[in-house]
């Protein structure tokens, strides 16, 4: 079964799109209204000119009687072009008199029925003979005590072809304008998105070898400073872990050298003649030591990987913080007897963690204490339950670290002049850092050469409803 495949929107084109759509409704909108009031405009007008007329027809029948009408429409010949035709029927509806012409084309039946003269422009109906267009209107007058009908047509043909006309005008200008905003709206977002152009070009010439490179977010638009500043932190996150990873890949390969160095030279040695059985155990067991230090060094850097990558499984639970820290410090105190160094612990509380990762940290930071620890010394674990979290310090009375190392102490295969490691490879503080950043906690440290030093871990308590 083939899955469809998504076309992807172009922003150019909706812009396009959306910009000739809205121009063109207003433009429709504003030209709809202008041809109907227009229009509406020579509709009332031809209407007021049509009253006039008939006003002016009434009071020539008042005043003067019907012969009025004979003697005008008489000298009028047949075919002229009139913008009125007028019908005078006597009572019993025959003509009187009559425009020439207007029994062919305006016969008396298709006029409305008679109406007063101040309501007859209300009744008014419109009449179409082939391309004519007529307005149609009857009245009841009377003069000398005769009733007579007026019969009155206005040729309204000239009118509706100006109607047309613009009709078609209007159509025009709308397609014009459309066009012309088609075109604007193409240019106008070519040039408004040139700036995005310019940025993926500036942003193709960075590699692995040009991490140091920046958008410059001033030079772009408004708009766009806010991705260029993204951007660049991007950049600068990139540039920093391809430098850690560079420095990661060259101590990796210096402690991973060391051991193997050792094994090879021992090996070498040892077939250059013949040893006795002692010497062939002392050699193997020299290997085998090299092999654990080499096992614990792969083993600490694969769950450092896999804090790293957030595939570490922790199981967190509720515990007494003060039973887990001296069953780590009573598995430490045959060492510390042998160096007449004291271990204690003061403080209680429930700590909120991974048991197992938790004795693995502090493990680690006890035995880097008992390491750089020198005899009759101390090493202190204080334990404080906080409102927001729970903090462990492990304080010794050791050699310090010179204030320019501390910054570092957490990083990977780091070491001081005093090599404050677990396994002499520079992990044991790192190891201790990835531990609580995996508990979303925090890792201090403060020393003072010849002082000894303090580790602090700050683990979050359980949050509520949880």
């Amino acid at each position: 079964m083939f899955s469809k495949r998504t076309e992807r929107r172009s922003i150019a084109w909706q812009l396009i799109l959306l910009f000739t759509v809205a121009t063109s409704l207003l433009l429709a909108s504003g030209l709809g209204v202008f041809y109907w009031l227009v229009v509406r405009h020579a509709f009332a007008e031809d209407n007021a000119v049509l009253a006039d007329k008939i006003s002016a027809l009434s009071a020539d029948l008042h005043e003067s009687g019907p012969n009025i009408f004979a003697e005008e429409l008489k000298g009028r010949h047949a075919g002229e072009q009139a913008a009125y035709f007028i019908r005078l029927l006597d009572s019993q509806g025959l003509t009187y008199a009559e425009t020439p012409g207007m029994d062919r084309s305006l016969p008396p039946e298709i006029f409305p029925s008679p109406q007063k003269s101040a309501s007859a422009v209300r009744n008014v109906k419109d009449y179409r003979r082939g391309a004519k267009l007529f307005s149609v209107v009857a009245l009841n007058e009377e003069s000398g005590g005769q009733a007579y009908t007026l019969q009155v047509a206005q040729d309204r043909s000239s009118d509706e072809r100006v109607e047309r006309n613009f009709a078609v005008l209007f159509i025009i200008v709308l397609s014009g304008s459309v066009l012309a905003s088609g075109f604007i709206a193409v240019t106008v977002t070519k040039r408004g998105l040139r700036p995005l152009g310019e940025m993926t070009r500036s942003l193709g010439r960075i590699g692995p070898t040009h991490l140091k490179e920046r958008v410059a977010p001033a030079d772009w638009p408004r708009e766009l400073q806010p991705l260029a500043i993204a951007f660049d932190d991007m950049l600068k996150r990139l540039d920093d872990s391809f430098t850690r990873l560079s420095q990661f890949s060259a101590d990796l390969a210096h402690e991973l050298r060391t051991p193997v160095a050792n094994m090879l030279g021992e090996a070498q040695v040892a077939l250059t003649r013949e040893r006795t059985a002692a010497e062939y155990r002392e050699t193997l067991e020299s290997t085998i030591a090299e092999c654990e230090r080499l096992s614990r060094i792969v083993d600490n850097l694969l769950f450092v990987a896999r804090v790293d990558a957030s595939r570490e499984p922790i199981a967190r639970k509720r515990f007494d913080a003060r039973a887990a820290v001296e069953k780590i410090a009573a598995f430490y105190q045959t060492i510390a007897d042998d160096r007449h160094v004291t271990i204690s612990c003061i403080g209680d509380g429930q700590i909120y963690a991974d048991p197992d990762l938790f004795e693995r940290a502090v493990g680690n930071l006890l035995d880097n204490a008992l390491r750089f620890t020198p005899e009759n010394g101390s090493i202190q674990i204080t334990l404080s339950d906080h409102d927001a979290d729970f903090e462990v310090a492990v304080s010794d009375t050791g050699c310090g670290i010179a204030p320019e190392h501390l910054p570092r102490v957490f990083d990977r295969f780091y070491r001081a002049e005093s090599s404050r490691g677990s396994d002499g490879a520079g992990l044991g503080l790192a190891l201790v850092k990835s531990i609580v950043d995996l508990h979303g906690g925090s890792a201090t440290i403060q020393s003072q050469v010849g002082h000894g030093t303090t580790v602090t871990l700050q683990f979050p308590k359980q949050p509520v409803g949880t």
